[in-house]
């Protein structure tokens, strides 16, 4: 595949206090991003994700290390046109409409004026703002100044969008939106890094990913190589049953309206409760095999540091 950010050995220090002392930010960052994927770019607060995003953008200097987009260097016109932006809190004209500041922006980018309307209404209906298109921004809600946000980072149809925490701020529809939105920029071939806290949303959509703890890269892969499939528990609800019978068995977790929820770790006493439910003409209501998530990765991996 060919790559479309190529990082290496990036170093990154601020001086920081009223006596000002040099903090280490970043120590020796190394990754790369293949073209036309979703890499999810995860670490806890202040790990060092916005700093290499930014550095990424040529808005802060490295201290030591390569930074290439397509093959050039990162701070190159060539590089930067094929850049799409989304800060996680960005600022914005709050006296524009929607439609005025896309406007704006389609101005900066030199899109000629007979693509511009309908560059911005197709914008627009794509992040789900039709009606709120002559609202100005400032009585926009967080989670929608989110959506205008994104439609600024793809106004110049870039081939690399950056994104950092785009989806704080959403309700659970709006995530799905604005996860469908990623989705469908990967189908048409764009590369899409993205930096979020929601561990659901990035394994969900996400083809590799990268964890970042203290300024240094501790795992990256595809979800497939970082996640184990080895089943780790079994849930099952059960009505019918005393949950005294099946005390044995698992660890039974609640119990409501007749039914256990019921946590079997041993894969042999899956099938001991099941003849145990048919034995005394109870009901399974639901079997769920438990695999680790990216979440239970990340949790370990934070702790250990």
């Amino acid at each position: 595949m060919e790559t479309a950010v190529h990082i290496e050995n990036l170093h990154k220090s601020f001086k920081l206090g009223f006596i000002p002392q040099t903090k280490k930010i970043l120590k020796g960052i190394s990754l790369t991003v293949n073209q036309g994927e979703i890499f999810g770019y995860l670490g806890p607060n202040g790990a060092g994700k916005t700093t290499t995003i930014k550095c990424i953008l040529g808005l802060i200097f490295p201290d030591q290390g390569k930074v290439e987009l397509f093959g050039h260097h990162h701070l190159s016109l060539k590089a930067k046109a094929q850049i799409g932006f989304l800060p996680e809190n960005p600022y914005f004209y709050d006296h524009l409409t929607a439609s005025e500041f896309l406007y704006f922006y389609s101005q900066l980018f030199l899109i000629k004026k007979n693509e511009r309307e309908t560059k911005i209404k197709d914008l627009i209906q794509v992040v789900g703002l039709e009606k709120a298109a002559d609202l100005q921004l400032r009585k926009f809600s967080r989670g929608m100044l989110q959506r205008i946000g994104l439609a600024q980072a793809l106004l110049n149809e870039p081939s690399l969008v950056l994104l950092d925490e785009p989806l704080g701020g959403l309700d659970p529809i709006g995530r799905k939106e604005i996860r469908d939105i990623i989705v469908r920029l990967k189908e048409e071939g764009k590369t899409v890094f993205l930096s979020s806290h929601i561990l659901q949303d990035i394994e969900m959509i996400c083809d590799r990913v990268a964890i970042i703890v203290n300024g240094e890269i501790i795992n990256q892969g595809t979800l497939q190589d970082l996640i184990s499939e080895k089943i780790l528990f079994t849930e099952i609800v059960i009505s019918g049953v005393d949950i005294k019978d099946l005390e044995n068995m698992g660890e039974p977790l609640s119990e409501h309206g007749g039914r256990t929820l019921l946590r079997v770790f041993k894969e042999g006493d899956v099938e001991k409760v099941l003849e145990l439910v048919g034995s005394k003409k109870g009901k399974i209501h639901s079997l769920i095999p438990r695999t680790e998530t990216l979440e239970d990765l990340f949790v370990e991996i934070v702790k250990q540091r």
